[in-house]
């Protein structure tokens, strides 16, 4: 028999910038007389400073309240606190709302903006964006968008659906249409399907394609030509960390503004937000899991290197 989760007491502290604060689960025993004992000892040693600041200033909150610098450990507790967070570069561009109900939010992602937090990217994502700006403290995303991309994310607005929504792109249960402006090939015949097994390693911004069973599938298709760019239809039947980027290059097109295929640039270089990566969530389509209600999404956005052309 599968043991039932404790219920977990609710935060004593609201979000900061659409951000939750930090959870924190004291163990079940140990020897530690304070919870400053064990703060001290469950954090970095180089981070001791801050944790004696933290605790002076009353930082850190439990369900009662504020923790003092001597309060005692208790087996099991919980406590909460708000990290620091980076200095960000904000991104220039709004985030469009097209479908917003009780239970889903649909939003037109702009280049450059994460989905969530991640990394050094917080506050500059857009869930932590809409959940300020449209004080939806409990919105989560169904599934995660690219950074470098912009289109179609899908949230959920109330906590009871997420499971039903974030299950529709586990399952593959959601048709996903990108647009994508890359270079032209004649001899490339499509459209056509790529098979490749993509590994991505954590801490590693590029993934890569070994030798293997596929666990990935896109179907590439040209919509049109001009010169020597090509306008494509991708299909991803798998969602596999930028998997559209890399079977795009593997055929030798390498979408326009990509900073990482076929050739990682420096990640450490300024963002340049006039030449965005050239990828776009044109299309979600799904049977709505709670209601039956078949939907279609499309984005309102177009790409700028076909445009300028």
């Amino acid at each position: 028999m599968r043991r039932r989760r404790p219920t977990l007491p609710p935060a004593p502290l609201p979000q900061r910038d659409g951000i939750d604060p930090v959870r924190l689960r004291l163990p079940g025993e140990g020897p530690w007389p304070t919870v400053r004992a064990y703060l001290l000892d469950h954090f970095p040693e180089r981070l001791a400073g801050q944790v004696e600041a933290m605790l002076r200033e009353g930082r850190f909150v439990g369900v009662d309240g504020p923790l003092a610098p001597d309060a005692p450990f208790r087996p099991d507790g919980y406590l909460w606190f708000h990290r620091d967070l980076p200095d960000e570069v904000p991104v220039p561009f709004g985030i469009d709302v097209l479908y917003r109900d009780e239970r889903l939010l649909v939003v037109d992602k702009p280049h450059f903006l994460a989905t969530m937090p991640r990394g050094g990217h917080v506050t500059q994502t857009a869930l932590a964006r809409l959940r300020r700006d449209l004080d939806l403290p409990a919105l989560s995303p169904a599934h995660r968008l690219d950074r470098l991309t912009a289109g179609l994310v899908m949230f959920v607005v109330a906590p009871e659906y997420r499971g039903a929504y974030q299950t529709l792109f586990r399952d593959h249960l959601v048709r996903k249409e990108y647009e994508a402006i890359a270079p032209y090939d004649p001899a490339l015949a499509l459209p056509r399907t790529v098979r490749s097994r993509i590994l991505k390693e954590r801490g590693v911004i590029a993934a890569q394609e070994v030798a293997g069973e596929p666990n990935s599938e896109s179907r590439i298709e040209l919509i049109e030509r001009r010169g020597t760019l090509g306008r494509y239809r991708l299909l991803p039947l798998t969602g596999r960390t930028h998997q559209l980027r890399l079977h795009m290059s593997s055929l030798g097109l390498p979408l326009l503004g990509d900073p990482v295929y076929p050739v990682l640039l420096d990640a450490g270089a300024p963002e340049d937000f006039s030449h965005p990566l050239q990828l776009l969530a044109r299309q979600l389509e799904f049977t709505d899991p709670v209601t039956g209600e078949q939907h279609r999404f499309t984005s309102r956005r177009s790409l700028q290197a076909w445009g300028e052309r």
